[in-house]
């Protein structure tokens, strides 16, 4: 190979100088970059992980404070049920109060549920239903101290129950007033879910007042005033506290939806209470009663009577030989006003009867054909149950064509008498879909009254129809008997 003449051979020491220089400058270059705010390899790249800390403190929950003042005074209920081998374990039903039929559960005569210590005798507030028919009754505090309890009283109309141990320095939960909730409130659930979880706390809000009308597993109230919340409530919570935000007993947790999710109920407090009270002082709760049955006046029943505005509750029945009657009290009449106070809803009204003294004279106005009628009564006692019983099955009769998808007949002879010689006629048939079956009709109703008119055939019935859906009403207003029951049906008017 021939070389250019310029090429000149390089001696070994040239570049071992220059990898020197570049080595040094690259030291120099570090050391420099020490010096400087240069940007460097986040934490995450170095794997490497830390905590950090906030000097000031954590807002304390408002619900800590109240926790700690009330719980103490919440306690879980044992109970050992009387049971005999041959019938149904008593807890079974109150498993479907919350579970439904469906549900399944060990058949063992123990059960539980919770109450709350409302003075320093060791009174204590819980549900009947959880105390019922109770053998052996053991109360454990917070504190873990247990006492035997027995049962001062039990009302199963309102399902409230007191019991009382003995014992000292026992903590108090102190009473709210149900009456001054609104919906929105705080509401805070205390008790022993499942038997198990003692000491537990839910929170929500007031969801609802004054639910009433409601089926309750294992033996349903006859006074209903529930207050409704989303505060978690499960099976054991029975007898528990429902608190305010104050830490005060507003209610007695008693019952869920078992088909849905944040809908429990508690009897509000100054019912438990008023109901505490006779338990404590008579062992029993006495109540008074007008002797008739009620129903809502609705605006499809105040427009079928020609009522104008839905103030007031109608008395669809006036029983025989009670203070109703002697006090001049008429079917049809709208009670408008009580001792002063005006009267817009059945279940209030009722519990409002039932809370006054027996023997004492009310004034009440009821409204009587347009007018208002002021009348004096005594209150009576409440009897255990009204027995009435409807004649047997009646021969077959011809039925008239269906109005409003209502067929009825005439009634024989027998059914007069076994309704008292009311008259009516009989519902034979209700078609699918009409505005009959709308309204709950059925098959063996006796139809007794058309817009508060007696209906005498089954030729009068479709006569009083006609005229009704003539005179541009949208609803006929019928009373039907059903079994041992009176009620008032709004039927739609249409072709």
């Amino acid at each position: 190979m021939v070389r250019s003449p310029d090429f000149k051979t390089r001696p070994r020491s040239y570049y071992l100088s220059a990898v020197l220089i570049l080595v040094v400058g690259v030291v120099i270059g570090l050391v420099l970059s020490a010096g400087f705010d240069l940007p460097r390899a986040p934490r995450a790249e170095r794997g490497t992980l830390s905590a950090t800390t906030s000097s000031g403190d954590l807002p304390e929950s408002p619900f800590v404070g109240l926790v700690e003042r009330a719980l103490p005074a919440v306690v879980f209920v044992d109970v050992r049920k009387k049971a005999s081998s041959d019938s149904e374990d008593p807890q079974d039903e109150i498993f479907r109060r919350f579970f439904g039929e469906g549900g399944q559960r060990p058949r063992t005569l123990p059960s539980s549920g919770s109450g709350f210590i409302i003075d320093r005798e060791g009174r204590i507030l819980t549900n009947n239903h959880v105390v019922r028919d109770a053998s052996d009754i053991t109360v454990t505090l917070n504190d873990k101290r247990s006492f035997k309890a027995k049962v001062i009283g039990a009302d199963p109309e309102t399902d409230v129950a007191v019991i009382k141990i003995e014992g000292d320095n026992l903590p108090v939960l102190p009473l709210g007033d149900s009456d001054r909730l609104r919906v929105g409130d705080w509401a805070i659930a205390m008790g022993n879910p499942l038997g198990e979880l003692r000491g537990s706390v839910t929170v929500g809000i007031i969801s609802a007042q004054g639910r009433s009308n409601l089926n309750i597993w294992g033996g349903t109230p006859s006074y209903q005033d529930f207050i409704q919340t989303d505060a978690s409530i499960n099976f054991g919570n029975s007898g528990g506290p429902l608190c305010n935000i104050r830490g005060e007993a507003i209610g007695i947790n008693t019952a869920i939806n078992p088909s849905g999710q944040g809908i429990g109920f508690a009897i509000p407090i100054n019912l438990a209470r008023h109901v505490a009270e006779q338990l404590v002082a008579h062992g029993e709760v006495k109540r008074a009663w007008l002797g008739v049955q009620l129903a809502e006046l609705t605006p499809e029943m105040a427009e079928g009577f020609g009522i104008h505005g839905d103030q007031g509750v109608v008395i669809q029945e006036v029983l025989k030989n009670q203070p109703a009657e002697r006090a001049g009290i008429r079917r049809n009449d709208v009670i408008v006003e009580f001792e002063g106070q005006p009267v817009s809803d059945v279940q209030k009204f009722r519990l409002k009867v039932a809370d006054m003294p027996i023997g004492q004279k009310v004034n009440l106005v009821v409204l009587r054909d347009g007018k208002h009628v002021p009348l004096t009564m005594t209150l009576g006692p409440r009897p255990d149950a009204q027995i009435a019983e409807n004649g047997g099955a009646p021969e077959d009769v011809p039925a008239t064509p269906k109005l409003a998808g209502i067929q009825v007949r005439d009634l024989k002879s027998t059914e007069r008498t076994s309704s008292d010689g009311e008259g009516g006629v009989v519902v034979t048939d209700v078609e699918s879909g009409s505005a009959g079956e709308d309204a709950g009709l059925e098959p063996n109703d006796i139809i007794v009254e058309v817009n508060r008119k007696a209906v005498r055939s089954a030729a009068a019935f479709a006569e009083q129809l006609k005229a009704a859906k003539n005179s541009g009403k949208q609803h006929a207003v019928l009373l039907v008997k059903r079994g041992n029951r009176t009620t008032y049906v709004p039927v739609r008017l249409k072709d």
